[in-house]
Parts: C-alpha cells; structure tokens; sequence
C-alpha cells in the first residue's frame, strides 16, 4: 500500500486563501450578489481586481502553482480583503514573508494592559521596539537606580551604555551588555528600515565605544530569561530569575519580569 503524504501542520497559503475568499461577503466590497454566483464569497477574478493583481497570477497563487510571491503581493491580498491584524499575520507567517508594514507596530497597547507590571510582585517593566521602557513599576524604580527611578531617558541601551550606575549596579557587567547588544540585534532585524532604531544605533556607536566594540561582534542570541544579579548601593546583593515575555497582540512590546531567586552559595562563581 502506497503511502500518503503527509498532511501539513498548517494551511498552505493556497488553502488560506480560497478561504478568505469564499468567506467574503461580495456586497461588503460594494458587489452585487447576483443570482448567476455559483460559488459563496467573492470570484478570482473580483478578488484580483479588489487587490490590484491580474487574474491569472492570483489564479496561481491560490492554486498552489510553485511562484514565488512578494511580501508587495501579500500586502495588497491583505488590504484588498481587508483583513484582521490576526489574518494578514497568518497570511505573511504561511508564505514565509516579512510583513514590510507590521501591522501592530504603530497602535500602542491600551493602559489597561501597560498596567499589568502592577500586578506583578517583582520588578517589572514593559520595552518597546526601541527598548525604552514604557511602564514599570515601583520595585522596578526601586532596583534600576539611573535608569527607572530618575524621570529621564527611560531607554535600556542609554543606560547600560551611558549611566555609569549601571556599570556598579549590574554585576559582570562586560558579559551581561554583550549579551544584550547580540539581543538587542536580533530582535531589530525585523526593523532594519525604522528610522528610530538606525537613530539609536548611530548614536550609541558614536557616544559609547562599549557599545561599538559589542555592536561589531555581530552576536545575535534570543532575549531569554535566567539568572540576573544586581550590586545595589542601598540593598545589597540581589539576585533574580528574570522572565521575559512578548504581549500577544502587541509584538513590538515585551514585558520583563524579575522575580526573587535564591541567595546563591558564595562560594561558588556567579554564572551571568
């Protein structure tokens, strides 16, 4: 017995979009229904003209043909019908494209959910795609002294680079801004066009040598948790599990939290 293909763990974008399409209602998109329709939602040929492609290319496209396309041809599928945030992430993620206007990017999240560091209890702040901390909370204020507590430039790189508190608070400090440069490079590259982050960049190169030499290391790693420790002037020794996490709905926001750990053996080496 010949065996089957095994079945995709997700739509093929052909599939996802014969969907979308047949799921249209045509008189949301000013189309009369007609009672000639065989078929429910919209027509090939009305969902090429709607998104500004010729009929036979989104013919392709939907049936499946081996073509390559464009993040441009993506982009006009999603405003032509018109959709969700949640669906033209899922069409982008499908075609294994890059979304040249992440949609999401522009709307900040509402207070009710910057507000959640209150609930936390730890030293929580939330990071735009900057990596200025947007909202914190008190014990977050209480910890970064220069950084959360001053009323100021409220940017983490500015910080680590620029405060010379941070280098006494953060203990082995050389490891810990290396390791956030190589996180910091990798979670841009989705933005390698804002202006913001080239700005930011530029002008970190320019202000702090620290920062050039770890920026020309190329290192990319993943923002992970684990162990953090802090020197601080007033309380001492700290140490905490840091966990770190993306808003669903707002990725360019991340939400880190620091929760108490373990007082480690003195004895032994500090692990950053």
């Amino acid at each position: 017995m010949k065996a089957q293909d095994p079945i995709a763990p997700a739509l093929s974008l052909s599939a996802f979009l014969r969907a979308l399409r047949e799921r249209q209602s045509p008189a949301e998109f000013g189309l009369a229904a007609g009672p000639r329709r065989r078929t429910p939602g919209l027509r090939r040929e009305e969902v090429a003209q709607l998104c500004g492609l010729s009929a036979t290319w989104y013919t392709w496209i939907e049936q499946g043909r081996d073509v390559s396309v464009s993040a441009s041809t993506l982009a006009r599928l999603a405003r032509g019908l018109r959709l969700s945030r949640a669906e033209r992430s899922y069409l982008f993620e499908v075609a294994g494209k890059r979304d040249p206007e992440r949609p999401g990017s522009v709307d900040d999240p509402p207070e009710a959910v910057l507000a959640c560091v209150d609930a936390i209890d730890g030293p929580a702040y939330i990071l735009d795609r900057t990596w200025t901390a947007r909202r914190w909370n008190a014990k977050a204020s209480l910890l970064f002294a220069g950084w959360l507590d001053a009323g100021g430039e409220t940017n983490l790189l500015r910080y680590i680079f620029l405060r010379p508190e941070a280098k006494t608070l953060i203990l082995d400090w050389t490891s810990r801004a290396h390791r956030v440069v190589a996180e910091f490079r990798a979670a841009a590259t989705a933005y390698s066009d804002d202006p913001d982050i080239r700005r930011l960049v530029d002008e970190l190169r320019i202000a702090s040598p620290d920062f050039a030499r770890c920026w020309e290391t190329q290192g990319v790693l993943a923002r992970e948790g684990g162990e953090r420790a802090f020197n601080h002037p007033a309380m001492g020794l700290l140490n905490y599990q840091q966990v770190s996490l993306s808003l669903a709905g707002w990725p360019d926001y991340r939400l880190t939290m620091l929760l108490p750990a373990p007082r480690p053996d003195k004895s032994a080496p500090y692990s950053a």
